[in-house]
């Protein structure tokens, strides 16, 4: 199954000569595992994907958390994943068309995006991070990255893997 999403970007200021470069028909697909705790009491973790540069956050993939709490009260919680929060959550009017989602249950959930549309079609040619964050209540706190190189000349690919509540996060580059 192919997921395109669609983001804002944010953070890193990007010049019209670079919105306007050539399309890219690069594909960038993103796999984040979820383990499944034995613990008391079990919560899903909320959890951010997001792309930096080397000036900080460049686009949001996803942020997944609790949607369906009445008064927008799920939004509290966001900030609890603090790397993404000081580098772009508390800038985003939650829900983020195409990019904000529920919890996901245990398991592996993966994410596919086109070279050509959002939110990789503005990237520049250079060096980027996968970052990966979790946070759960009653729970810790964790951060996955996974370095790679855009545009991708030939397929590639990275993997991270959590401790606790992160399983295995992984990334395909194909040209």
């Amino acid at each position: 199954m192919r997921i395109v999403l669609t983001s804002a970007l944010t953070g890193l200021a990007v010049g019209p000569a670079v919105l306007a470069g050539p399309a890219l028909a690069a594909e960038l697909a993103v796999a984040i595992e979820i383990p499944r705790l034995d613990v008391s009491e079990y919560h899903r973790p909320y959890v951010a994907a997001w792309l930096e540069g080397p000036g900080g956050a460049v686009t949001n993939l996803a942020v997944w958390y609790e949607q369906a709490k009445r008064d927008g009260e799920g939004t509290k919680w966001l900030k609890d994943m603090r790397t993404w929060w000081r580098k772009s959550g508390r800038d985003l009017a939650m829900p983020v068309d195409g990019v904000s989602g529920a919890t996901k249950a245990p398991g592996t959930h993966r994410l596919a995006f086109a070279g050509d549309a959002k939110p990789t079609a503005g990237l520049a040619p250079g060096a980027y991070t996968l970052v990966v964050e979790a946070a759960r209540e009653v729970g810790g706190r964790e951060v996955v990255r996974v370095p790679f190189a855009w545009p991708p000349t030939a397929p590639a690919g990275g993997q991270a893997r959590g401790e606790a509540e992160l399983g295995t996060v992984s990334l395909d580059l194909k040209p």
